[in-house]
C-alpha cells in the first residue's frame, strides 16, 4: 500500500519528540539542580536541538517540527492542506509522547516543580499581551524558516539559523511567556501534567504570528519562480 505521508509524517514526530524531550527537560533540570542550567541552559537546549531535528528531517518532510511552521508553510502555498493537518497531527503527537516520557523518567519533584516544563505566563503577563509576545517571537521563527529553507535562493544552513532564533527568543521572551513559539511545545506537556492555564495564548499567538510572517514573505518577498511554483501545484 502507497502511503507517501508516512514517511513525513514519522520524521516530523521524532523531531518533535526531541525538541520537547530535550527542551522542556531542560527546564525540569533546572527544577532538579537548583537553577544550575540557568535561562541560558534552557534557551541553548532548545536552539540546539532544534537546529540538530530540522536538519535530520528537512529532506524527509521540510524539518517544519511546529505547527505555526506548518500553517506558515501552508499559507505560503508548499504544502497541501490535507498534508498540513497529518503534520499537525504527528507533532502533536510526537510532543505528548516526549512529555510523557519526561514524567515517567525524571525525578517527581523536579517534574512538579517545573510543571514538567510547560510554558506559562508570568505574574502580571495577561493573555493578550501573551498573545503579542508570542506572536512577534514566532513572526520572526517563520520568517526566518522562509528566508533559509523555503526560499529557492536560501543559503544551505541546515536547521541552525532557525534553531539560533529559538534561542535569543527564549533570552528575550522566555521569563515573560515561557517563549514557546510552537502550539505542540506547550500542548505536549500540557496534556500529560494538565497544565492547562492561559493556554490559548501558545496557540494564538504563535499561529498569528506565523501566518503574518508567510503571508509577508511569500507574497512580497519569494522569488516569482517560487510563487508560480507552488500556484501550479494547487
Amino acid at each position: 500500500m502507497n502511503r507517501p505521508w508516512f514517511k513525513p509524517c514519522l520524521a516530523e514526530a521524532i523531531g518533535t519528540f526531541g525538541l520537547i524531550f530535550f527542551g522542556a527537560g531542560s527546564i525540569v533540570m533546572d527544577a532538579y539542580t537548583g537553577g544550575a542550567v540557568g535561562l541560558v541552559g534552557i534557551a541553548l537546549a532548545h536552539g540546539v536541538v532544534l537546529a540538530v531535528v530540522i536538519t535530520a528531517t528537512a529532506h524527509i518532510s521540510g524539518g517544519h517540527i511546529n505547527p505555526a511552521v506548518t500553517i506558515g508553510v501552508w499559507i505560503g502555498r508548499k504544502i497541501e492542506a490535507r498534508m498540513a493537518v497529518m503534520y499537525i497531527a504527528a507533532q502533536l503527537l510526537g510532543a505528548t509522547v516526549a512529555a510523557a516520557f519526561l514524567a515517567g523518567l525524571y525525578p517527581a519533584a523536579a517534574v512538579d516543580a517545573a510543571s514538567l516544563g510547560t510554558p506559562m505566563l508570568a505574574p502580571g503577563i495577561g493573555i493578550s499581551t501573551g498573545i503579542v509576545i508570542e506572536a512577534i517571537l514566532t513572526f520572526f521563527l517563520v520568517f526566518t524558516v522562509f528566508g533559509t529553507a523555503v526560499d529557492s535562493r536560501a543559503p544551505n544552513l541546515g536547521g541552525w539559523a532557525i534553531g539560533l532564533v529559538l534561542v535569543f527568543a527564549i533570552l528575550a521572551g522566555g521569563p515573560l511567556t515561557g517563549a514557546s513559539l510552537n502550539p505542540a511545545r506547550t500542548f505536549g506537556p500540557a496534556l500529560v501534567g494538565g497544565y492547562w492555564t492561559g493556554h490559548i495564548v501558545y496557540w494564538a499567538g504563535p499561529i498569528l504570528g506565523g501566518i503574518v510572517a508567510a503571508g509577508i514573505y511569500s507574497r512580497l518577498l519569494m522569488p516569482k519562480a517560487d510563487a508560480a511554483e507552488a500556484t501550479a501545484a494547487e
